[in-house]
């Protein structure tokens, strides 16, 4: 058994972890599933081999997903928010995490079918909100609170006026 990452995310599932540990690796650059561990004896929210925990990396990021039960549901204080370069790739891991059971939210924030949340953030949408001429950040960040899936060509045109 190799050594653990001295630091690692774990994320606590109703169930699912291997399969949302899949659906990330098949999704996300450099993420990969690795070892699936089973319970040794029946727990409160399963039995005796069942898939317990699941170690995998999303996009780098080493984590570990629990099969823990009910619980403790996921909620927005915690999320991955991927800086995405244009448009396409926007799109592209906004419609697999929603088009996979998942839903929108708010200012290019999605929930996955696991509950995990996301954020599905343009480069040029963080550059925006920081830019040094206070009324372009403004009319960026603004026009960001009217959207669920980031629109570049909005943000761009929000930071010419």
């Amino acid at each position: 058994m190799k050594a653990p990452a001295k630091n690692t995310i774990c994320l606590w599932y109703d169930g699912g972890a291997e399969e949302a540990a899949r659906f990330y690796a098949a999704t996300f650059p450099d993420s990969s599933v690795g070892a699936v561990y089973r319970a040794p004896a029946d727990f409160p929210s399963g039995k005796q081999g069942d898939v317990l925990t699941v170690e995998f990396t999303v996009m780098g990021i080493p984590c570990i997903g629990l099969n823990g039960g009910p619980a403790f549901p996921q909620s927005e204080a915690f999320s991955f928010q991927v800086a995405t370069d244009d448009q396409a790739e926007t799109d592209h891991y906004w419609n697999a995490i929603v088009g996979n059971g998942g839903q929108e939210s708010a200012c290019g924030w999605c929930k996955d079918k696991w509950g995990v949340n996301w954020q599905i953030t343009p480069v040029v949408l963080i550059n925006a909100i920081v830019d040094p001429d206070p009324a372009a950040a403004r009319r960026a960040f603004e026009a960001m609170m009217e959207m669920t899936l980031i629109d570049i060509s909005v943000i761009e045109a929000a930071l010419r006026g």
